[in-house]
């Protein structure tokens, strides 16, 4: 058996940093309060004290100047990675993103790389509100050339960080606010998690659900509920946006032959609209009732404790739309 350790997010994050700077003397970390502060949810605690200002570098609240400043330093052969404070702050700094980090490779003939990771938390904490709640893996996800990785849990969280670091694609590696004091047992040994790869969380034989980052999180609690109702539910983790393993979830379809979709995203043109249409596309005749989604209600979010609930999807909403597909 390997040693085993248990750990926050927040310190398997931390890890996966530090083994990559410790590999790799190019890597390097850049960021709002990332030095001195250790990091606004302490991913970057104690780096500066261990690598220096030259490799953990605090930046002044200014997303578009110093993502385009490591966009520039991919290009030249280092290997940035980028902590926004929240994904919402992405949006100052989108056309660095869209721009130049996702087709530099393109617009120059192969000639650029761009091997940069931009890293933080993404959708909803606590009370944050509207303009900090935004899940960005449907928007960003529209655009060719770019990454989306979103773990659930401490073990991808690392594993995928590591991987995503040595890409030589722009990635986009989202977090969440809620789940960095979380804890799993990890090996103490180094390990990679593929990228691109989806992962069943919990096998069953009525109903496939597919979900990724928090909301794989309250899907588990939703398995343990349908059990006691005796509906065996199979839980798929997608772990990466994009690419989209979309095998792995036809091949759960065409076993369940029901499919219920779960995202803390917003429903119109969202991450399950194309997982939807994909499963339809490869799995149309073995399904035996249509797909059904459960997303974030189509408002902005509410600051208040009692929407902001109602808002999200919910143990009960998702358990509704499962009986429902079953026509139970």
């Amino acid at each position: 058996m390997p040693e085993m350790q248990l750990v926050e997010m927040r310190e398997a994050l931390r890890q996966a940093l530090d083994e990559e700077m410790t590999r790799d003397e190019r890597v390097f970390i850049m960021g709002e309060e990332v030095a001195e502060y250790n990091g606004a949810y302490k991913v970057t605690k104690g780096m500066l004290d261990k690598w220096g200002p030259k490799r953990v570098i605090d930046t002044p609240i200014a997303e578009l100047g110093f993502a385009g400043l490591c966009v520039g330093a991919a290009m030249t052969g280092l290997r940035p990675v980028v902590e926004f404070m929240s994904f919402n702050f992405s949006f100052v700094a989108a056309d660095q993103i869209i721009s130049n980090a996702a087709k530099m490779y393109y617009m120059s003939g192969n000639r650029f790389s761009v091997p940069i990771v931009f890293r933080g938390p993404n959708g909803a904490a606590a009370q944050v509100s509207s303009q900090h709640s935004h899940c960005v893996e449907a928007i960003y996800g529209n655009l060719p050339g770019l990454i989306i990785i979103a773990p659930s849990n401490p073990y991808d969280a690392k594993g995928l960080l590591k991987a995503a670091i040595r890409d030589n694609n722009p990635v986009l590696f989202l977090e969440s606010e809620l789940a960095y004091g979380d804890k799993l047992e990890i090996p103490t040994a180094e390990y990679l998690v593929p990228i691109g790869k989806a992962k069943v969380v919990e096998a069953g034989t009525d109903v496939t659900i597919v979900a990724h980052a928090q909301m794989v999180t309250v899907c588990r609690q939703v398995v343990k509920e349908l059990a006691k109702q005796g509906i065996k539910a199979e839980l798929i983790d997608l772990r990466t946006i994009k690419p989209l393993d979309i095998a792995t979830v036809a091949t759960s379809v065409r076993k369940t032959n029901h499919c219920v979709l779960v995202e803390e995203g917003h429903i119109f043109t969202g991450i399950c609209a194309e997982v939807g249409f994909q499963i339809q596309e490869h799995c149309f005749d073995y399904l035996d009732a249509p797909v059904a989604r459960v997303c974030q209600r189509e408002t902005p979010m509410p600051y208040s404790k009692a929407l902001e609930k109602e808002t999200m999807p919910t143990i009960d909403r998702i358990i509704g739309a499962v009986r429902r597909n079953l026509n139970l």
